[in-house]
């Protein structure tokens, strides 16, 4: 077998890298770092956020990891430039964002948040009010990028006696048989908006999706609906789901992927999420993008990475290939 070498360009390493080295094949040469090896040969290049320098400085160079799902508009546009190399993505963390999701979900629904935040100050009132919380049996939730977190999802919300419906951009032919949910194409979004209760988003950011869900969409739903985002914020139109929030055609909303983050380490205790004050909104659950985070000693990362890595090595295509013009 050929020699593969990998470079993993990291400042913060998420999971043991000496248990990336012990599950890695023998004919695989792994290198890690801020800095780039001397005399880089690369051919598999790991980097959130590559540029132009790190991938140009190997002229062996044939493909590149995200390692996470969902590559940011920056990484994307970097890599369009570069069309002869393969770029993956490693979705290692689909099930704690799944759960997240559900979390909200179920969060919003029964109004959680506002309930503990009021008994709190001895404020028993949310349970003697008009509408202390909202149903999901017999609902209908809509799912947008019903890939791997949705497809965990959905027996969950069938479970709970909810009419799934997932969309996704292409429609395969095995979709007609899933057991939990009622696939359809992107192109029939307007037709199931009016009957979703709850609309779910798992959608990466591309050009294609960036304010897919506006004013107009949101008006679709039906009275009271919940909105859960965990894909990417500028999927949802900003100004369109803070209104639809103050006006009262969202009920509730559970958001874990904003439009504005910290630039830096020192900005991380004082940088608000968006320009409008979606803190203020009692029924809106705020989340600090960390529904797939499981801490600095998770190894999910690791092991995800060493399986793809060692496909290659067994000389096997690298798995989790996304067209990067489209950026899934």
């Amino acid at each position: 077998m050929s020699e593969i070498n990998v470079h993993y360009h990291v400042e913060a390493v998420q999971g043991s890298l000496e248990e990336l080295s012990a599950r890695l094949a023998d004919n695989v040469t792994f290198t890690y770092g801020n800095e780039q090896p001397e005399n880089p040969n690369y051919h598999i290049l790991i980097d959130a956020r590559p540029n132009a320098e790190r991938i140009e400085a190997s002229p062996n160079l044939k493909s590149v990891i995200i390692p996470f799902a969902g590559p940011p508009a920056s990484t994307q546009e970097v890599l369009r430039g570069y069309p002869k190399i393969t770029v993956h993505n490693a979705p290692y963390n689909y099930v704690p964002t799944a759960e997240t999701a559900l979390a909200l979900m179920l969060g919003c629904a029964k109004f959680l948040v506002k309930g503990d935040a009021n008994l709190r100050q001895g404020d028993w009132s949310i349970r003697y009010s008009e509408r202390p919380q909202l149903l999901l049996q017999g609902r209908t939730v809509l799912i947008l990028g019903y890939g791997r977190i949705g497809k965990h999802m959905a027996p969950v919300c069938q479970a709970l006696g909810m009419n799934v419906i997932g969309l996704r951009r292409n429609v395969q032919a095995d979709d007609a048989a899933d057991p939990y949910a009622e696939v359809r194409s992107n192109d029939d979004l307007y037709e199931v908006l009016p009957k979703s209760d709850v609309l779910l988003s798992a959608l990466p950011q591309t050009p294609e999706t960036t304010g897919m869900i506006g004013a107009k969409e949101l008006a679709m739903l039906p009275k009271n609906a919940m909105l859960v985002n965990v894909g990417r914020g500028p999927v949802i139109e900003e100004k369109a789901l803070y209104d639809a929030l103050v006006s009262g055609q969202l009920a509730a909303a559970g958001i874990d992927v904003w439009y504005n983050y910290p630039e830096h380490g020192n900005s991380k205790n004082d940088t608000m999420p968006s320009q409008y004050p979606f803190h203020e909104l009692e029924q809106v659950i705020l989340s600090p993008h960390r529904a797939g985070w499981m801490g600095r000693d998770d190894d999910s990362r690791i092991i995800f990475l060493a399986d793809m890595l060692n496909y290659v090595a067994r000389g096997e295509p690298l798995p989790n290939q996304i067209d990067i013009q489209l950026g899934y």
